[in-house]
């Protein structure tokens, strides 16, 4: 038996999970939202030399909280943050978060891309992204949209336009990795000025097109602009109902960047905010810890790579971008 995608090839497999997004597409940009039926385990580890985060601290394996009501990405730079704040308040009127005493305090770690410089129209009197939050997490859902959506709205890459993926596995001994990506990169999804993309040996099912690997690997040019303006940083989730503590979490979230530098070239540079969390619903035990732990970091690699490669490929394009889709110059 082989692993294989769940039945959406979303991070959703992971039953529990739902997945909300909000857009401005005036803004050209938006957030997206992770959230669980309850509060699970979460870690994070962060590659990138220009990261903007929230709550990050709380998840070190050596801190008291190891559980988290939800995950935010965004974009809007540290503008973006106030989509955590949205989607705490959202979650606060449900009812949710850590206890204490007679309150609750939902967590709700968050990270940002960089995207004000996208052609979008960023002269807001009111920083908008505390409404585009609260608005995700309500839309949460176990099917959601990819491409031009969410935290992947106006994301970019070195030479085309990026957005927001997602994949998924289903390993052998029964435990189910997605990951949940938006794709904001200094580095490019494809070799070259051809089609083919750096993800394509871990493709399933011509999910990214099938276009097959490339027949030659070429030297990765920056545009000038893209790098000038640090306007840049991946940033993503992977998640699993394997049971893991927020150390193994932790672990998994630093494998996954395997994925980032298999789909990105180049990845985790100076520029870059490169972030990934994991979480675990934790409802399937492991059998071997040692093994497991080492294949849910192998497929939450393999799944992450698959999710910036379909994130890049669905993207679809809209007035005023500064850059083409890949359906736009290829398709």
């Amino acid at each position: 038996m082989t692993a294989h995608p769940g039945p959406l090839n979303l991070i959703t497999d992971v039953i529990g999970l739902r997945v909300g997004n909000a857009q401005d597409d005036t803004l050209k940009s938006g957030a997206t939202v992770l959230v669980a039926d309850a509060p699970f385990t979460a870690g994070v580890h962060v590659m990138g030399g220009a990261p903007g985060t929230r709550e990050t601290d709380l998840l070190g394996p050596d801190k008291t909280v190891e559980q988290v009501d939800a995950l935010t990405l965004s974009g809007g730079s540290a503008f973006g943050l106030d989509a955590a704040s949205g989607a705490a308040d959202a979650l606060r009127r449900m009812g949710r978060g850590f206890a204490v005493g007679g309150v609750r305090v939902p967590i709700v770690p968050g990270a940002i891309l960089f995207d004000l410089l996208n052609g979008g129209d960023k002269t807001w009197t009111e920083n908008p992204y505390k409404a585009l939050g609260a608005a995700a997490l309500q839309d949460a859902e176990p099917q959601f949209a990819l491409g031009t959506c969410g935290a992947g709205t106006g994301a970019t890459t070195a030479t085309l336009k990026g957005g927001l993926g997602s994949a998924s596995l289903v390993l052998p001994g029964g435990h189910t990795v997605g990951a949940l990506v938006a794709v904001n990169a200094l580095g490019s999804a494809t070799v070259g000025d051809g089609h083919a993309f750096w993800a394509a040996p871990f493709e399933i099912d011509a999910e990214f097109g099938g276009h097959g690997v490339p027949t030659a690997y070429t030297g990765v040019q920056i545009p000038v602009t893209k790098l000038g303006q640090h306007a840049n940083t991946t940033i993503g989730i992977v998640a699993t109902d394997a049971a893991l503590s927020q150390a193994q979490c932790t672990r998994m979230a630093t494998a996954a960047h395997d994925g980032f530098a298999r789909a990105l070239v180049p990845s985790h540079t100076p520029m870059d905010g490169d972030l990934i969390f994991a979480a675990s619903t934790g409802t399937r035990p492991m059998a071997d810890p040692l093994f497991d732990t080492l294949m849910l970091g192998h497929a939450a690699a393999t799944c992450m790579a698959r999710a910036i490669a379909r994130a890049v490929y669905l993207a679809t394009s809209a007035q005023g971008d500064t850059l083409p889709t890949w359906q736009q110059k290829f398709g």
